[in-house]
């Protein structure tokens, strides 16, 4: 309202002031009067009071009245801002609203299945890292770099940790299975009584943006929680300088420290979306959790085999889109016609890509049976095949279409 009333050019700055001042004069006596229904007297010049009617008329602000006034907290932020009515802070516009206890609701959803994992060290037992009850029964979520030199079963720990719930009551936990690569982990612990334990929830749902909250012990500082919003859903693993398999990450800007890991990442339903595994140490808020959806089919791999098996064909691959299909197309004009699919712009000598007949430039359109558009269809219709031929579809310079059958081996990592 301000920069409206200093572009009338016979207004001047003091005017202005004495307009904003009555102006907050009126909506005090409007509050405060012997009724509701009383109107606000301005007590100004006649030229500034028809000034004053002009504005009002425009504003849609008027002075009297139950309701006047500004606007409500809804009115200005399209209904995100939580009411400061008898809700308990609550607000009221929907699921997905971000409200005075959102965060807290959250948080203690979550927060009685958090346990502190640690190790006994001459004595005094040392933080090594969080973890999340998953069932009742004592099954515990974690980083495997957390119980990483325990897992092998060594003669001075036998695989054993001590696991320390909110409650104070603490337990032996066992490392019953923990893959290095994906750094997810299970222990277990035995109890007489059923345990608090969380609930998965959905990690390809989230948007960056959404709130987030992380749970865990951070420095040894049990039952600690830290909030933030998604940065990135799916940060790849090669932009953060890992080679090998790719991985994704989910992003965040939570406050996370070493102890952290294994702790869950929650979103505003009280629900594990994320295991919080790293941080960047030389910056601030630039943390890092695995995606529940991936810990689910890890978890999988464990109750089959006991282990996880992963596919390998020697391809390095890339997604494609329209823009970079455009780019492609202005350097070579014999770029294929598609406007979907995965290229290949580099074979590994002798790998099973290479041994099918793949060339470097190849565009796979179909994996399986199934068209494609991005890595993380063909690696989803792999699962842990390995040994398996899968029929392929490529479309090479010229608009070439060619049938291959490649045999996956094993990766190594």
């Amino acid at each position: 309202m301000l920069r409206f009333l200093l572009k009338k050019p016979h207004l001047t700055a003091g005017a202005s002031v004495a307009i904003l001042s009555a102006i907050a004069a009126g909506d005090s006596a409007s509050s405060s009067g012997p009724s509701d229904n009383t109107r606000a007297r301005l007590s100004i010049s006649l030229p500034l009071r028809n000034l004053w009617e002009d504005i009002r008329v425009a504003s849609s602000f008027p002075l009297s009245g139950e309701g006047s006034g500004f606007p409500s907290q809804h009115q200005f932020v399209g209904g995100t801002v939580p009411s400061t009515g008898n809700d308990e802070g609550d607000c009221k516009c929907g699921k997905g609203c971000l409200g005075r206890n959102s965060i807290a609701n959250a948080a203690a959803a979550v927060a009685p299945a958090v346990v502190n994992i640690s190790i006994s060290k001459g004595g005094v037992e040392r933080t090594i890292g969080s973890g999340t009850i998953i069932d009742p029964d004592g099954t515990i979520l974690t980083c495997a770099h957390v119980v990483a030199t325990f897992h092998k079963g060594n003669a001075s720990s036998r695989g054993y940790v001590t696991v320390m719930l909110q409650d104070g009551r603490s337990f032996k936990g066992h490392v019953v299975n923990a893959d290095d690569y994906s750094d997810v982990a299970i222990v277990k612990i035995k109890s007489s009584t059923p345990l608090p334990s969380a609930r998965f929830g959905n990690s390809a749902k989230l948007r960056p943006g959404d709130w987030v909250v992380a749970l865990g012990c951070p420095l040894s500082l049990q039952n600690t929680i830290t909030a933030g919003i998604v940065s990135c859903v799916d940060r790849k693993s090669s932009d953060l300088g890992f080679r090998g398999v790719g991985k994704e990450y989910i992003q965040t800007d939570c406050a996370i420290n070493q102890g952290n890991s294994g702790g869950p990442l929650v979103n505003l339903d009280g629900e594990i979306v994320g295991m919080n595994v790293m941080k960047v140490v030389a910056a601030d808020g630039l943390s890092f959790a695995v995606p529940i959806d991936m810990v689910v089919k890890i978890m999988e791999h464990f109750r089959r085999r006991g282990r996880v098996m992963r596919p390998w064909l020697g391809l390095k691959m890339l997604d494609l889109n329209p823009m970079i299909i455009s780019q492609l197309k202005e350097r070579d004009r014999k770029f294929p016609d598609v406007d979907k699919g995965v290229l290949v712009p580099m074979v590994v000598p002798g790998s099973p890509g290479d041994l099918a007949g793949f060339r470097a430039n190849d565009i796979v359109i179909s994996f399986d049976g199934k068209p494609v558009k991005s890595i993380k269809e063909i690696v989803n219709i792999m699962g842990d095949k390995v040994g398996v031929p899968f029929r392929v579809v490529v479309v090479r310079r010229g608009n070439k279409y060619v049938n291959l059958t490649v045999v996956s081996e094993e990766a190594q990592v």
